[in-house]
């Protein structure tokens, strides 16, 4: 597999300079990408605290190749391939798959751009610029990230995004389960829009996913740290040692819906920029439902030029438990494309929950858990 991996990205290379060589003026190829790493302090992961460098926390890594082609007409032909991976030990993000974070090709024009392949939701499109305790610290996502407020995509999706008509854009997409016989299983679909006008900024949207599998599939213990989901156990506790075993980290729990509705706003007064949002979260499963709540809000404080101050609180209620979360982060810019940062993170959860924070670190051994990390980003 690697070396197959390797033979692709080799064919890639070669096909991107062949086209920079015989490029027009009506089309262009872009490479480019994040690179994330740091050191990070966890206070407790599993009963013991932990230092581990990670990467790809402030901002995913990532490259990528995007491009367009003058169609003429006012019409363009667009595409991008995004590949995600970790610095750490150079191995493939997003389930291993090369193209994990963006595959598609589609069609632009004045009315706006309609797209076929693996692409981000409408969530992560209208919803998720004011999640800003994750702009905070990167660790700090919506508690196990039922929400899909972490930026997550739909594959074999058709997709149409409108353009913006006096500050007002909308979207909607549809995610093919593209099983024989069966439409609607592991299929998915999203819609939303978002409106700015001057310093108000507020977007909403829906995306629901039928069965989700896969990378998308609940790992209830590892994700929110609850021993129960549904009523049914997910962890066994040695009686002697205490040893937590996770009984869904290899076979995810059964879901048959996932649907949630997310809103946000922001408000930029000055230097200062607040923002907002509320997501509400219905998982269903053995014919029964369950609900989840988060609010969060904070602000970004752009002391100067180089130097930014993110913070925020996120609050979030799900069958009889509750989370309170308090982010921060310093960014300093060295460049307009490097940055150096120092962010944290503390949680707590209700009694009975053992605290993990954004679906990052293994569980903790009580009800709180604290980070504190710094590193470095670069963009290119």
């Amino acid at each position: 597999m690697r070396k197959a991996n390797a033979l692709v990205l080799t064919a890639i290379a070669l096909a991107l300079s062949a086209l920079s060589n015989s490029s027009h003026a009506q089309s262009s190829v872009t490479m480019y990408g994040i690179i994330d790493a740091g050191v990070t302090y966890v206070t407790n992961a599993g009963g013991s605290h932990q230092v581990k460098f990670d990467d790809g926390i402030s901002y995913a890594n990532r490259w990528g190749i995007k491009g367009t082609e003058d169609l003429g007409g006012g019409m363009k032909a667009v595409f991008d391939l995004e590949s995600g991976f970790h610095l750490g030990n150079g191995t493939l993000a997003n389930g291993g798959s090369l193209f994990g974070r963006a595959a598609y090709v589609g069609l632009q024009s004045d009315w706006g751009t309609l797209t076929f392949g693996n692409q981000i939701d409408m969530t992560q499109e209208m919803v998720y610029l004011f999640n800003v305790t994750a702009w905070a610290s990167g660790y700090a996502i919506n508690q196990g990230d039922f929400d899909r407020m972490n930026g997550d995509h739909l594959p074999n999706s058709v997709k149409f995004m409108s353009n913006t008509y006096g500050g007002f854009q909308f979207g909607g997409m549809y995610s093919f389960s593209n099983t024989p016989g069966d439409f609607h299983t592991g299929s998915a679909w999203s819609v939303g829009a978002q409106y700015q006008h001057g310093a108000f900024a507020m977007g909403a949207a829906y995306t629901q996913l039928n069965n989700p599998s896969g990378i998308y599939g609940f790992d209830p213990y590892a994700m929110i740290g609850v021993h129960t989901f549904f009523g049914r156990p997910t962890v066994s506790v040695d009686p002697t040692t205490g040893a937590v075993t996770d009984l869904y980290a290899d076979s995810a729990f059964p879901v048959d819906k996932q649907g949630t509705f997310g809103i946000g706003t922001s408000y930029v007064i000055g230097d200062v920029t607040l923002m907002s949002d509320f997501t509400y979260t219905q998982i269903k499963a053995f014919g029964e439902s369950e609900h989840m709540l988060v609010a969060e809000g904070g602000a970004d404080w752009q002391i100067t030029p180089a130097l930014a101050l993110i913070g925020g609180y996120q609050y979030t209620h799900f069958d009889g438990h509750h989370w309170n979360q308090l982010s921060a982060g310093l960014h300093y810019a060295l460049s307009k494309r490097t940055e150096v940062y120092l962010s944290g993170d503390w949680l707590k959860a209700s009694q009975g929950v053992d605290a993990v924070i954004g679906y990052s670190f293994t569980p903790s051994s009580t009800t709180t858990q604290a980070d504190v990390r710094i590193g470095m980003r670069h963009s290119f």
